[in-house]
């Protein structure tokens, strides 16, 4: 039989790690002197490897994918939050892709291309959101308790939301004879739906799991200090999360 599970003005916070996974993406690139499309491009994330340094160093515990969100209860289902999704993106070198367009530099890749292949050797372009994809967003979730058990007050319950935000990424890109990048720069926007499920314990404190899926579209993307060049891309993502984190209530006259 579950007991009620009552949240409603509760404030909620969590942190934890992912893993993401990417679709591939068509990546263009523009400038004074060319213009090209690289054609699905595949990309994989950089999970670091786990161990108490740095997962659970005080001064480093922002360098692994990590997950960050801060909410309130405006009802015992229904809750609004704001968060941090930090993954990270790196292209894979040295994967044969298809090139549109043209480049003239007066370098080695110049040419006109039409449906050509090229291999992406890190000579011709280095491509990473390393510092990271950091999709800020908020999100409508609801929450539903699905069992309940008196030890450590435990319940066990269902989550599913829906979330928006923009695009922050830290862009690591060195293109051709460029100098390279790597700065933070508001690059886009994406959109995400989420399901997870959820065990709190001891009234105010929970472990979950969460498998997130969304759409990024970055049509400003910088890839040079110099000038005003840009790359764009858009592509769907996957996420897998883990994390834990609390709830408390500020008014403290109430029932907890």
């Amino acid at each position: 039989m579950k007991k009620p599970d009552f949240r409603k003005e509760d404030f909620f916070a969590y942190w934890g790690w992912n893993r993401a996974w990417y679709t591939d993406s068509d990546i263009h690139f523009e400038g004074a002197d060319y213009h090209f499309i690289l054609k699905d491009v595949r990309a994989q994330d950089r999970p670091t490897k786990f161990g108490l340094d740095p997962y659970f160093h005080p001064l480093k515990v922002s360098i692994p994918q990590t997950n960050w969100r801060i909410g309130y209860y405006l009802s015992d289902h229904w809750s609004i939050s704001l968060g941090q999704d930090h993954m990270k993106y790196v292209m894979q070198n040295d994967q044969l892709v298809d090139i549109n367009g043209y480049i003239d530099l007066n370098g080695v890749w110049d040419g006109v291309y039409a449906n050509e292949s090229i291999v992406l050797t890190q000579d011709f372009l280095l491509f990473e959101h390393t510092d990271g994809l950091n999709y800020f967003n908020v999100e409508i979730r609801r929450f539903d308790p699905m069992m309940s058990v008196n030890f450590l007050d435990m319940t066990f319950g269902v989550v599913e939301g829906f979330g928006m935000g923009f695009l922050y990424p830290r862009t690591s890109t060195t293109l051709m004879d460029f100098e390279s990048i790597d700065e933070w720069h508001v690059a886009g926007y994406g959109v995400s739906f989420m399901v997870g499920v959820e065990l709190s314990f001891l009234k105010h404190f929970f472990l979950q799991t969460e498998l997130k899926s969304g759409y990024i579209n970055m049509p400003d993307i910088l890839t040079n200090p110099a000038g005003a060049d840009r790359a764009s891309q858009s592509f769907w993502f996957l996420q897998n999360n883990y994390v834990f984190g609390g709830r408390w209530r500020l008014n403290f006259n109430k029932d907890s």
